[in-house]
């Protein structure tokens, strides 16, 4: 639902892009200091022009090839600095976005998960590409060269205003117009412009998963119904974006109109001065271009409220990614293996008007044991499996990790002792090496291949790749028992003292079932869990916690 109120003051949004400025003072420094250049280089080219006019026509001494080739050289020299400035653009600038997007995804990585995503994942990518953008090219590009153009701005009305005080004051008159206003049209336009990066968010979300759910939507036939919701939710950007555009429009149409009506007076006030006679020919060109060069500096300064409308909105969607906590931060503590966790009165719930999922549990997951978990659906398994990994906390009651010398409190920083296999394909696009890299990254073919042989995944050494075989997204390319018995090789990779299993070997036949549990639990130094319904994982359990609506019962 968009939010026609701006949640962020300007005053928290620009304390923000400061603190997102650095890192990125390079770049800007760079284009202020080219920006600055091109302005000399700029009025040194009305002096050489009126200088060769005025030569030409025999008002001042000189040679004409002379001042010919000084404009020429002063020409050169824009050129290069536009060349410069084109390479700092592109080289520095595609840095200053990639360190920003993955500043944003360490943020959201290391922040507290809810237990419900506030944001589709679609609307975060569209802000973690399009809003950095906005954000970076605004730091980088739009400050320095509004510090230039106003640096444009006040050189050429100097020099005209020693030229004519006059005309100088009557070309910048509009100047005060558009600050009066400014502050009113920056308001609307920010709720014009939000509305449209919320609907641009929506139309993303749409098409990811709609592209993630292809199969699903083919057998249910529902393509049609896919596409109209498409073009339902493009229209609605549609809409505004014609509604953002108008009013652009009509702003920019009267801002223009100034523009228009201040250059007319001017080019008026130079001729009457010329037939009166106070006035070169090259004197008279030389007002026009500072003329010029004033309006188009002031054309360019108006343009600074859109793109701060733009920066401001890019910002408050992307502080809204940082709105979660960051979970506790600080070195992993590791436990002795075997260790254990024991539950006391722990109760959790995702609203209180929903009521507890977990309630008052008292369970001890005894170190060097295998507990199954059991229980319906709803009942509680996820979201114990996500207080193990502490991804949740209690809101009631206690978890403590122990082992032979130390007891303490269940937290992020103890998730290194975890290896956590999740029901589902849960392979991303890449190698199977890349895969299996993701559960320790120095780990070597070897160790690779011991992995695989434990979890039963000895087909990879018959694949005409091996190790090196593709997978497309969600491992694409194998089944569904295959992927299992990959994501289980890269737990045991990362070789943890507590190891959870979610529904992990669901796709597998029950001969390769027995064969990967006895692998798993032959050296019995492991504090292994099975959120299951297989009986066959059952038998090998020491313990099982079933849960029940409301209530947990341990056997």
């Amino acid at each position: 639902m968009i939010k026609p109120n701006n949640k962020y003051s300007a005053r928290s949004i620009l304390r923000w892009l400061w603190q997102a400025w650095r890192g990125n003072r390079l770049q800007a420094a760079l284009n202020a200091l080219i920006g600055f250049l091109q302005v000399a280089v700029s009025l040194a080219q009305v002096w050489a022009v009126q200088h060769a006019i005025e030569v030409a026509e025999g008002a001042v001494a000189g040679s004409v090839y002379m001042a010919v080739a000084l404009m020429a050289l002063f020409i050169l020299a824009d050129f290069a600095l536009h060349v410069a400035s084109v390479w700092v653009k592109s080289m520095l600038g595609i840095k200053a976005q990639n360190r920003m997007q993955q500043r944003m995804l360490d943020r959201i990585l290391r922040s507290e998960w809810r237990g419900k995503e506030s944001h589709h994942s679609g609307d975060v990518l569209n802000r973690l590409e399009f809003d950095v953008n906005s954000v970076v090219n605004f730091l980088t590009e739009v400050i320095p060269n509004a510090l230039s153009v106003l640096a444009m701005f006040i050189g050429a009305f100097g020099y005209l205003f020693l030229m004519d005080k006059t005309l100088a004051l009557i070309t910048v008159a509009i100047i005060p117009v558009f600050i009066a206003v400014s502050k009113i049209y920056m308001g609307r336009m920010r709720r014009l412009n939000r509305q449209v990066r919320d609907s641009d968010s929506k139309v993303q979300s749409v098409l990811q998963e709609t592209i993630q759910n292809r199969m699903l939507i083919k057998t249910l036939e529902s393509d049609e119904a896919m596409v109209d919701r498409l073009e339902h939710t493009q229209s609605q950007l549609r809409h505004r974006v014609v509604r953002r555009t108008l009013f652009s429009v009509f702003s920019q149409l009267i801002l223009n109109f100034g523009f228009a009506l201040g250059y007319i007076v001017a080019f008026l006030w130079a001729a009457l001065r010329m037939s009166a006679g106070t006035l070169t020919f090259g004197g008279m060109t030389a007002f026009l271009q500072l003329v010029a060069r004033i309006q188009g500096p002031a054309r360019n300064l108006t343009k600074l409220a859109p793109q701060f409308v733009t920066v401001f909105t890019a910002a408050e969607r992307l502080m809204e990614l940082e709105e979660n906590p960051l979970e506790e931060q600080g070195d992993p503590i590791y436990f002795d293996e075997p260790c254990g966790i024991r539950f006391k009165q722990v109760c959790y719930s995702y609203a209180p008007a929903e009521g507890n999922v977990i309630d008052k549990l008292d369970f001890d997951f005894q170190p060097g044991s295998c507990t199954a978990i059991l229980g319906p659906t709803g009942a509680g398994k996820t979201t114990l499996v996500r207080m193990l990994l502490a991804l949740v906390h209690p809101q009631e009651g206690r978890i403590q990790m122990y082992d032979r010398y130390k007891r303490r409190a269940l937290s992020p920083r103890m998730r290194c002792n975890f290896v956590y296999v999740p029901q589902g394909n849960t392979l991303m696009s890449g190698t199977i090496r890349d895969n299996l890299r993701l559960g320790r990254l120095d780990a070597t073919d070897s160790e690779m291949r011991e992995a695989l042989h434990q979890a039963c995944a000895d087909f990879v050494f018959e694949l005409p790749a091996g190790l090196n075989t593709v997978c497309t997204e969600k491992g694409g390319g194998l089944s569904e028992g295959q992927a299992q018995r990959i994501a289980i090789a890269r737990a045991l990779l990362r070789d943890r003292a507590v190891m959870i299993f979610d529904e992990s070997t669901s796709a597998l036949d029950i001969d390769t079932e027995k064969q990967l549990l006895q692998n798993i639990l032959a050296g019995r130094d492991k504090t292994v869990i099975f959120v299951t319904h297989r009986p066959a994982v059952i038998d090998y359990c020491d313990q099982v916690l079933t849960l029940r609506f409301a209530t947990l019962n341990d056997k």
